[in-house]
């Protein structure tokens, strides 16, 4: 296969998929990771692209993330960097501590890696089912679900969140910016994220490198007040801004 017909197909996969990992893109040309990434160099050279940390994203225009993939698409994207950094966080839990989880398809990864009996609390329809089937006291949040997210979201969340006090509290992000913060596109959601983040002692918020330099529309937290637990990072100014936990 000519080079330039390979560079139309990961363009045509990455912007219907709006993510590819090196794996996916080697099965569907059947050829070496090497290839392929010496292609998404070329591609985010000539900003085609947008490459990050074992595979590539869409290139946003302006830079905005204004749009979001179901959850459960989302959860076969770099899926095996999600799980690594679930089981970094599952570490942080100990058995006296009152969690906040959450919804999104990193905390998932979380959840499956927990094996602490804490008191947890999420506003993740898939988180709860988890927990509760493995045994553990897990609290929800009253209010309306979110299909695209399966997120418990609206004015009753809110008021919900209120009147709890998190020892430590694990958050998904769309984007993270030195200058923006944690940001996410929708609205509800990030009122949610917001008051939850507020009222949780230790802050982490779990993120694959392809969120580093993204904004979405809304900031839900600022940098200075979480640990990042990542996969990879390479733009130091995170580090002068945060604490960063790289897993292996």
């Amino acid at each position: 296969m000519l080079t330039e017909e390979r560079h139309a197909i990961i363009l045509q996969y990455i912007n219907d998929h709006k993510a590819a990992t090196v794996t996916e893109l080697t099965q569907l040309l059947d050829t070496s990771e090497s290839t392929i990434r010496r292609d998404l160099t070329t591609l985010d050279n000539s900003k085609q692209l947008r490459k990050v940390h074992g595979g590539a994203t869409v290139l946003e225009s302006n830079g905005i993330v204004t749009t979001e993939q179901d959850v459960r698409f989302k959860a076969t994207q770099f899926g095996d960097e999600k799980r690594a950094i679930g089981k970094v966080a599952a570490g942080l839990i100990h058995c006296d501590d009152f969690v906040y989880i959450d919804a999104g398809t990193t905390t998932e990864a979380l959840v499956d890696a927990i094996t602490e009996k804490a008191v947890y609390f999420t506003n993740g329809l898939i988180h709860a089912q988890k927990l509760m089937r493995k045994g553990y006291e897990v609290h929800v949040p009253s209010g309306c679900l979110r299909s695209g997210t399966e997120a418990i979201v609206g004015l009753e969340t809110l008021e919900s969140l209120k009147k709890y006090h998190f020892t430590c509290g694990f958050f998904g992000t769309n984007g993270i910016d030195p200058n923006a913060g944690f940001t996410t596109p929708d609205i509800g959601e990030a009122q949610v994220k917001r008051e939850a983040f507020s009222r949780s002692q230790k802050v982490f918020v779990l993120s694959d490198a392809s969120k580093f330099n993204q904004v979405a529309p809304v900031t839900f937290g600022d940098l200075e007040r979480a640990t990042i637990i990542t996969d990879h990072l390479e733009d130091l100014r995170y580090r002068e801004k945060t604490s960063i936990m790289e897993v292996e």
